[in-house]
């Protein structure tokens, strides 16, 4: 165990403490793919939020008389485009489907906190992209933690300060730009394959 030189793990405190433990003169590394889905989740936080509204604004309307949503340009309604949408804002810009493109556009245009969110998502996912030095790359993830504070997100502020937190463990990353993406697609074969020959034993 004293020979491992590095680990990847999640943001897990318990995994932090295994490895510390089992592990003593490794470098931690903090799996970038972790950092991203949280900022990630963020900003379907906010999509979320809007959807709510929206969904909550059809229902008073609806109340007491007959009512028609309102189409937008691609045919969708306030509540449809929210949903649709979702896909959409995991993904990066050059991997939308021109469906995709559009409804970011409308979603951009119609809220544009989700613009600022998402803007930031992909701002992160930059920094872990560029084959950046590991001072670089802090100096970078300070003028993002600024951004954050900048743009007033309760999500996006709660996550910077558990980037901050952690910030020597994701640096890590920029030595060797290791990630546990290998082991996660072998887990999620494995846990493909145990559902569906437990569906096969079920049925």
């Amino acid at each position: 165990r004293n020979k491992v030189k590095e680990i990847t793990l999640d943001l897990s405190e318990s995994m932090h403490r295994i490895c510390r433990l089992a592990f003593p003169k490794a470098s931690r590394v903090i799996d970038r793919f972790h950092v991203q889905r949280l900022a990630l989740d963020a900003v379907q936080e906010i999509r979320i939020k809007h959807r709510w509204d929206a969904i909550n604004a059809d229902t008073a309307k609806i109340e007491g008389r007959k009512y028609v949503a309102e189409r937008l340009e691609n045919s969708d309604t306030l509540k449809e485009l929210l949903a649709r949408g979702r896909y959409a804002l995991f993904k990066s810009p050059e991997k939308w489907t021109g469906s995709q493109r559009r409804r970011a556009g409308m979603l951009f245009r119609l809220y544009p906190d989700l613009k600022e969110a998402y803007r930031l998502s992909q701002n992160l996912r930059t920094i872990f992209n560029r084959r950046s030095t590991k001072d670089s790359a802090r100096l970078n993830l300070a003028r993002w933690y600024n951004s954050v504070a900048q743009a007033g997100f309760k999500s996006f502020n709660t996550i910077a300060a558990t980037f901050y937190e952690h910030a020597d463990e994701i640096l890590n990353f920029f030595d060797n730009r290791s990630t546990n993406a290998s082991a996660e697609s072998i887990n999620s074969k494995i846990k493909a394959f145990r559902a569906k020959l437990h569906g096969v034993n079920e049925a």
